[in-house]
């Protein structure tokens, strides 16, 4: 598989992230160390947690993910053969209940060192190869949290830092937040990117060309949409988006109703038929394209089961053809950014 260097830090990583944020909820341990061991099959080394996994968050589960894990590293012994990354909650979860470390998520020193200490307890290592923050804190002083997660590079818990959620502006203030007072810059931004949330192509892509930003692209199946099993008004059974439209709160059903929409289907069903025409299905080329760009570090993909791991693990090898881009950026021009109310590209 091929490998990419992480921003302009010492770390290269496979092209192909494994996701985990099913771990302890949709898969329990037996699946999610069989999900592992799949992927470091393929030839992944490179993990992604956070310290609220599984998804959706709750006190029952928070760390649950890390913890599992963190026996699967101790079991397996590799290590050091493994680059991990994780995340500290920033204040775009203080809506959950109840609330993470009493609802204190500012992204100061003090929670950024607990929930760093936190995280390599549960996950068996003395360091974290990437640690990013999950959801920003723009009310805050940003050198504050920059000289935090500077403190952690500097004993050693850390080898490099990156964001998560984050804005073009965001960024940007953050590594001139860096160069100005000589703190830790972040190598990488993990932002939510698909063939149906095209918007990091913008101003984020060029952010990240010319200030040597790796994206790590989640949730490159638009949260399962691009798999097809929202088509033609399905509500599969177990399925995120489809509990959080059926029983789920305001807050859920105006997250499931961005994903799963008229427009995101049938830029789906439309993208169906080049896959077919390529042999391949949705998913491979989804994971495929999203790996193609310049600016994208590693793209990080989920599953629940081994069995889904198939097609996105088969797009490693694959590289679309110019053809192949056209016909998908003509579906783009057609149905512009359908994760959008208006369908604006919105920056």
């Amino acid at each position: 598989m091929k490998r990419n260097r992480l921003g302009k830090s010492g770390i290269v990583v496979s092209e192909i992230c494994l996701g985990t944020m099913t771990f302890g909820l949709q898969a329990d341990e037996k699946t999610s160390f069989a999900m592992m061991d799949r992927a470091v099959e393929a030839g992944i080394d490179f993990f992604d947690t956070a310290e609220i996994y599984p998804v959706p968050p709750d006190a029952a589960t928070f760390g649950i993910t890390e913890e599992i894990i963190g026996k699967w590293i101790q079991s397996r012994g590799n290590r050091e053969h493994l680059i991990i990354a994780s995340k500290v909650t920033g204040p775009g979860h203080g809506w959950f209940r109840p609330p993470v470390r009493g609802g204190f998520t500012a992204l100061d020193r003090r929670q950024i060192h607990r929930a760093c200490e936190a995280s390599l307890k549960r996950l068996n290592t003395d360091y974290l190869d990437l640690y990013q923050t999950h959801w920003p804190d723009h009310g805050m002083r940003q050198q504050d949290t920059l000289e935090a997660l500077t403190e952690l590079i500097q004993q050693g818990k850390v080898r490099t830092i990156g964001a998560s959620n984050e804005t073009s502006w965001g960024l940007m203030k953050n590594l001139w937040e860096s160069e100005k007072h000589g703190f830790a810059r972040f190598d990488t931004v993990q932002n939510n990117f698909s063939l149906i949330n095209r918007r990091c192509e913008s101003e984020l892509a060029q952010v990240c060309r010319q200030e040597g930003i790796s994206l790590l692209p989640y949730s490159p199946l638009g949260g399962g949409v691009l798999t097809g099993k929202y088509n033609d008004g399905a509500l599969p059974q177990g399925a995120r988006f489809s509990d959080y439209l059926v029983t789920g709160g305001p807050r859920q059903q105006r997250m499931a109703r961005r994903f799963v929409n008229e427009r995101t289907t049938e830029t789906t069903h439309q993208l169906s038929l080049i896959a077919a025409d390529l042999g391949i299905s949705v998913t491979t080329l989804a994971v495929a394209w999203s790996k193609q760009h310049d600016f994208v570090g590693s793209t990080i993909i989920g599953a629940t089961t081994v069995d889904q791991l198939t097609d996105s693990l088969a797009a490693a090898d694959l590289v679309l053809d110019s053809s192949t881009l056209e016909r998908i950026n003509q579906i783009d021009e057609a149905i512009p950014n359908p994760m959008t109310e208006d369908g604006l590209r919105r920056l």
